[in-house]
């Protein structure tokens, strides 16, 4: 079920308890009334179990992260309804153990070894990457035995979830999905130039890349100091808007490589080119170097066209988004999903990015982990809770009703072709030539054809792919010998 759920929405009553006297962080206690919910989503089959019967009510989850999902420091914080379900109709808790972001796999797999692990951890498709190697290396251990993906609470990730299994086993407790890198722009700036506005070129339909092409090579000037694109994943994010990897997997879940892909020829020959006329930011010869050092650096200024980022960079303060994205109140931000390839299949593709988490090898607690993900995901589908991340993005960071309706529409794309990138933790000479293929050909001073770098990866990538699929294979036969 998709969030059919969109029905008038239910008023939430919020009771807040902030602790005072105590010093430091202060949690912020708050009960969400919603009593009609259970009832609506009964009747499409979507239950939470019994609280006499279910297995991990009132008991405490150990969450293994470097930020807090669950707990609010602030009253005017976005609260994760699902943690307050957990906590007031099962009589359960969660404790955070806080990490350093730079350090936090070698901890975890400290706490493992030493038999200490935590419940759950974050689930994430690049910089916080947890398939396969990390399951195959046992410190994170499949789910189907607390997930019933089957179930109708479930059956709507099932298809990003299968991305994350192997040999029938799922890894990943997918309680959401959601869309990644979109084109952010400023709308002055490309009124100045006379451009057609991206967001009303893909509503009919001619966001593509011809046009996105002709728009930054016409807007560049290195002289100027002006480049069409900036950013850290511009490349990556156009190869994806293909629609393919540069690594895929067959029916078996056995990888296998995708590089001969025309998809992929295409979008890497449009990179070069962008390339070699001069369209995308660096620095003398530092083609990895960002504007200021910073997600937007020249939108305000006209110096920069296209930024390809999360739009979880457009969520600071409005005077900190105004000051580099441009004014915000005078409708100057906006974006569009990445341009569609026009000799391609006439779909827009954007990458499916997970929200959920990992079960940690030998985790105490994988009832009370599974019962909480459960809450979370009904609290997803959940008809009479209030949108407050929508409500947030509305009247805290000035999102006019443009951009949330391209949002949903982001979302609409991702959910079409959900299509998580699957090689965020593979092999280490895996992942090194998979970020060649993702910025050799443009992010260089003097860049390889396409044809160059997969010619001169090629066998080495088929023979650690070879030896991926047999690290899978022996994964499953230790983890059958040791079911039996």
């Amino acid at each position: 079920m998709k969030r059919l759920l969109s029905l008038a929405l239910a008023v939430l009553m919020i009771f807040v308890l902030v602790g005072c006297g105590e010093k430091g962080r202060q949690i912020v206690h708050v009960t969400l009334a919603a009593e009609d919910a259970e009832a609506i989503l009964a009747a499409a089959g979507i239950q939470l179990p019994d609280v006499e019967t279910a297995a991990g009510a009132g008991t405490t989850v150990r969450y293994f992260s470097w930020y807090d999902g669950f707990h609010n420091y602030d009253e005017d914080e976005i609260v994760n309804t699902g943690y307050f379900t957990f906590t007031e109709k099962y009589g359960g808790e969660v404790e955070w153990i806080e990490c350093d972001y730079g350090t936090r796999f070698d901890d975890l797999a400290a706490l493992v070894l030493s038999e200490n692990p935590p419940d759950l951890y974050p689930a994430g498709t690049s910089a916080t990457a947890t398939y396969p190697m990390k399951c195959i290396n046992n410190v994170f251990q499949p789910v189907d035995d607390y997930i019933d993906y089957d179930s109708p609470l479930w059956a709507d990730t099932r298809e990003v979830a299968d991305t994350f299994s192997f040999a029938d086993m799922h890894f990943t407790i997918v309680t959401d999905t959601t869309f990644k890198d979109v084109v952010a722009y400023n709308r002055r700036v490309v009124e100045e130039w006379g451009f057609d506005d991206p967001a009303e070129l893909y509503l009919n339909d001619e966001w593509t890349w011809q046009v996105f092409y002709e728009y930054c090579v016409e807007f560049s000037d290195e002289d100027e100091n002006r480049f069409a694109l900036d950013g850290q994943t511009y490349t990556n994010s156009l190869v994806q808007a293909t629609g393919q990897n540069f690594v895929h997997r067959d029916e078996e879940g056995r990888y296998y490589s995708n590089l001969d892909s025309p998809e992929i020829e295409r979008a890497e020959q449009m990179l070069y080119d962008l390339n070699k006329n001069g369209c995308t930011y660096h620095e003398g010869n530092d083609y990895w170097a960002m504007r200021n050092d910073i997600y937007g650096g020249g939108m305000k200024e006209g110096l920069c066209l296209f930024y390809i980022a999360e739009t979880s960079f457009f969520t600071g303060t409005v005077e900190e988004i105004s000051a580099v994205w441009g004014d915000v109140a005078n409708n100057e931000l906006m974006f569009a999903p990445l341009p569609r390839d026009e000799s391609g299949d006439g779909n827009y593709y954007l990458i499916t990015q997970v929200v959920g988490y990992m079960l940690v090898n030998g985790a105490t607690n994988p009832e009370g982990a599974a019962l909480l993900a459960s809450c979370e995901r009904f609290k997803i589908l959940d008809p009479t809770v209030a949108d407050i991340d929508r409500k947030q993005l509305e009247e805290k960071y000035m999102w006019t009703a443009e951009m949330l309706e391209m949002y949903d529409t982001c979302k609409e794309i991702a959910d079409a072709h959900p299509r998580a990138i699957v090689t965020g933790d593979m092999s280490e000479n895996i992942n090194s030539m998979v970020s060649t293929f993702q910025y050799g050909p443009c992010r260089s001073a003097d860049p390889s054809t396409w044809a160059q770098v997969k010619e001169e990866y090629r066998e080495a990538l088929e023979y650690y792919l070879l030896e991926m699929n047999a690290m899978l294979d022996d994964y499953v036969l230790e983890h059958q010998s040791a079911q039996e």
